[in-house]
């Protein structure tokens, strides 16, 4: 009867962990049996013993504690208390849940800790247990959240957090891990945790004694944050997991999504949106309130709430389909992403100097005796996109190659030692070339993009025209041909086939259709989508906000040098006692490297998520943002912050693979040591760091799109060269924004750097999407005159602050609202005076009223 039992529960456990192992013939037993609001008062935190007081039985004593090591142990004798600062660190996130990178004793000791936070009920698993069981479990947690006593909430937070980890004490693989921490996520939220864990955070916010500590102190730790990091930890895991959509998921866990997006989105119970609560912590931390908030943690939870709530580039791409649709517009060409999906990196151009090549290229014998060992060393070209095929320009690449070398020495002065071709391959050639040509002969001919042309553009082409063959011009009448030669008929009509109408070009007239009759056209319908929330709810602080991330940016830039004044994003990283021993120095190292990375991988994809949202509500709320971003200097931040070697920062490996999550919790973790953590993991490079460059592009793409005084400031903080370095990585998608900031201020930059670029401009005709009559490469251009730019930028600031008045100052617009002309009934309303008047009242009255002549005869003339 046992025997039939236990293994009933062992083909439940594989049914509900779906790629779950088999059963090992009998139901495991608890490794604890006492529930955690019933353990002694001595595992509270807040002591400072050490865990080596806390035995296990000598049997198991030396063996790694890893998850299934400790499914061997019996319960510990615990000692009065843990050390706090070695037990909870947190999650942090690299690829989907990870935990900070901890030594093998503090996993050890937040392991033993986290089994005796969270034990097991009536002498059962978590995984073994019904349904209704967890959910009775959960709800007991969620009572003993509400006490007075910060270390109980504390405990009982804590073992929260080990269900949205996926109780990995209890698992045998990776998989299951995720598995059951998708599914206790789930759980979680229909039980009420969330809302119970936004009013833990709410309260942490508000706790004025944690922040006056934090700024008495000298050196603020990761001490000082332990509340806040175990709650954002567990609302990151629930918005994470739930986020994710699976063609398996049931109907329960879909409805249960489509509620927490509109929980997440909407204010509920006369509180704002999530997300600005979360915007709110960002600014009080960098104002210097609250500098022991953690920011890595806040800035990760808020991106990914923006993109739940909001929606990704996939589901964008679909809104944008959906809108062009309502408003009667054609469908687009094609599908950007799918677009550079399918382009492969080009070879990288030469680096030499602008002005003095010709004198600097070395003698034709040179070349010609170097061209043998410089095609070995081009076959051995490290590549970031190891699925692209070879480049088509790979003859061209040894003079190109010798050209860089022979200015080496100028170049040096932007960009130091800069030559990384000839290293070793970070990525192995592939075994055999007879694929590649394959492919080679199959890859599609032409243009990637489909050519547009802007109505402005044909307009412009038709004014030139009729001055020259006519004499005279018709404004914006494009219809009209007469006169005009039979090929300029021709080219009116390609001109026409091409013409693209975008969804700004719509609003931008409608708006300007509401300004000059706002009474005959009415009242405007602002549907309440999630991104109009934001943006209402954003915008009287919204400076506040993008300053505020572009100084955390500022201050994670691997080219940011420390300053005394910058804020201190470091907080939540650095341990309260700084290493001692090599090896230890090595991992803060490490750990803070990967800090900052993750900082700037978060505040770069929020800042693009939000422009393109807002661009497609409005395009004048993306330009209220968008001006903003640039008055705050984000244009020579990021040139900043690719004024670099880019190739060794997409390169770097600040990573320790063996203690990622979920692998740390499963495997017996190896014995780390200074040579380890040199030489790295496999990873020839960090997708993190390459997203973060392409986000960044992206925005820098944004910022300064038919805007020509950004694009000057291009020019002014000399771009050319800095993105010239950056495209030495060979990655289509990023290339691709590079050559296209390069082609916006190609027309500036003076024949000698076109005529020196070739490569480059060759490469600008091949990738980027063409402009019919758009002469790129010539500085011909009328909106490039440099008078205009400051009129520009001022009437593009008018629009938007009367976008902002019509449509959400509305109450204080008094202009259209009806006066009172009688003199009986203005003189009979109530003024609310101040409290002090009657003791200054005859005083007013001599000055104002019997100390002033009143002319009688022109006030009865007037009247």
């Amino acid at each position: 009867m046992a025997t039939a039992t236990a293994a009933g529960k062992g083909s439940r456990r594989r049914l509900r962990a779906g790629k779950h192992s088999e059963a090992n013939g009998g139901s495991r037993r608890a490794l604890w049996t006492a529930p955690p609001w019933n353990l002694s008062m001595e595992m509270q935190m807040g002591t400072q013993q050490s865990c080596q007081n806390c035995t296990a039985t000598p049997k198991t004593q030396n063996l790694p504690l890893t998850g299934g090591a400790l499914k061997r142990i019996s319960r510990p004798k615990l000692s009065k208390a843990f050390e706090e600062k070695n037990l909870l660190k947190g999650p942090g996130i690299r690829g989907a849940h990870t935990l900070r990178s901890l030594s093998k004793k503090e996993r050890q000791q937040l392991t033993l800790h986290l089994y005796g936070l969270l034990s097991s009920v009536q002498g059962e698993e978590w995984l073994e247990l019904e349904e209704d069981a967890q959910k009775a479990y959960v709800m007991g947690l969620l009572d003993r959240l509400e006490v007075v006593s910060r270390e109980r909430r504390l405990k009982v937070a804590r073992a929260v957090l080990y269900l949205a980890q996926g109780t990995f004490g209890e698992c045998d693989s990776e998989v299951d891990v995720l598995h059951w921490s998708r599914y206790n996520c789930f759980l979680l939220y229909q039980m009420g945790t969330f809302s119970a864990f936004l009013e833990l955070l709410h309260m942490e916010i508000d706790n004025s004694q944690a922040c006056s500590s934090a700024l008495r102190k000298p050196a603020i730790s990761i001490a000082d944050s332990t509340e806040l990091r175990v709650l954002l930890s567990v609302l990151y895991l629930m918005v994470e997991n739930i986020r994710l959509e699976r063609e398996t998921d049931s109907c329960g866990w879909r409805t249960a999504r489509e509620t927490f997006r509109t929980e997440l989105s909407f204010s509920t119970h006369n509180q704002e949106p999530f997300a600005l609560l979360l915007f709110s912590m960002v600014t009080k931390f960098c104002s210097g309130l609250a500098p022991h908030f953690p920011i890595k943690k806040v800035l990760l939870l808020l991106w990914k709430v923006v993109m739940f709530t909001l929606g990704g580039f996939e589901h964008l791409q679909a809104l944008k389909v959906q809108k062009r649709a309502e408003l009667g517009l054609p469908p687009l060409a094609e599908d950007s992403i799918q677009v550079v999906k399918s382009m492969r990196a080009a070879s990288p151009p030469s680096y030499t100097l602008d002005l003095g090549e010709s004198q600097l290229a070395p003698p034709p014998s040179k070349l010609r005796g170097r061209r043998g060992s410089r095609r070995q060393l081009l076959t051995k070209q490290d590549s970031l996109d190891i699925y692209n095929e070879r480049d088509l320009f790979k003859t061209e690449e040894p003079a190109t190659e010798e050209e860089e070398e022979s200015a080496s020495d100028g170049e040096r002065t932007l960009d130091g030692e800069l030559d990384l071709l000839e290293q070793d391959p970070l990525v192995p050639p592939p075994p055999s070339q007879a694929p590649l040509s394959a492919e080679r002969v199959a890859f599609p001919k032409g243009l990637p993009w489909a050519p547009k042309v802007r109505q402005k553009d044909i307009e412009h082409f038709l004014e030139m025209s009729r001055n020259k063959f006519i004499g005279f011009t018709l404004g914006q009448d494009t219809d009209t041909l007469v006169g005009l030669p039979r090929p300029i008929h021709e080219s009116v009509k390609t001109l026409k086939q091409h013409k693209y109408v975008s969804i700004a070009d719509v609003q931008i007239k409608n708006e300007e259709e509401l300004e000059k009759c706002p009474m005959s056209l009415g009242e405007e319908v602002v549907p309440e989508t999630p991104c109009e929330i934001l943006y209402q709810g954003m915008l009287y602080s919204l400076p506040q906000y993008m300053i505020a991330l572009l100084k955390i940016l500022l201050a994670a830039a691997p080219t940011s040098k420390a300053k005394t004044d910058s804020i201190n994003i470091l907080a939540d990283v650095l341990p309260e006692e700084m290493p001692i021993t090599v090896l230890q120095s090595m991992k803060l190292g490490i750990d803070v490297n990967r800090h900052k990375e993750i900082i700037v991988k978060s505040i770069s994809a929020l800042l693009l998520l939000l422009l393109k949202h807002f661009k497609l509500n409005h395009i004048y709320q993306f330009e209220y943002v968008s001006q903003h971003l640039v008055f705050a200097n984000c244009i020579p931040l990021i040139l900043k912050f690719f004024n670099q070697n880019i190739l060794s920062y997409i390169t770097a490996k600040n990573g320790i693979s063996v203690l990622d999550y979920p692998c740390c919790t499963i495997q017996d973790l190896p014995e780390l040591t200074t040579e380890s953590l040199e030489a790295g993991d496999n990873n020839q490079f960090c997708w993190r760091n390459l997203f973060s460059c392409i986000n960044l592009l992206r925005l820098l793409n944004k910022l300064t799109k038919w805007k020509h005084s950004r694009t000057m400031m291009l020019v002014v903080f000399k771009s050319a060269p800095i993105l010239k370095r950056a495209l030495k990585v060979k990655q289509a998608m990023l290339q691709l924004y590079v050559l296209k900031l390069l082609k916006i201020q190609t027309k500036y930059l003076g024949r000698q750097w076109r005529k020196s670029n070739m490569k480059t401009m060759s490469a600008i005709y091949q990738k980027v999407r063409h402009r019919m009559n758009d002469d790129w490469a010539y500085g011909n251009d009328i909106d490039a005159r440099p008078w205009d730019f400051q009129a520009e930028e001022c009437t593009l600031r008018a629009n938007i602050e009367a976008f902002n008045s019509r449509r959400y100052d509305r109450p204080q617009d008094s202009e259209f609202s009806p006066v009172d002309n009688c003199l009986q009934s203005v003189l009979g309303q109530r003024l609310d005076l101040p409290e002090d008047f009657h003791y200054s009242y005859e005083l007013w009255l001599e000055r104002e009223v019997f100390s002033q002549p009143i002319c009688w005869e022109e006030l009865l003339q007037n009247h």
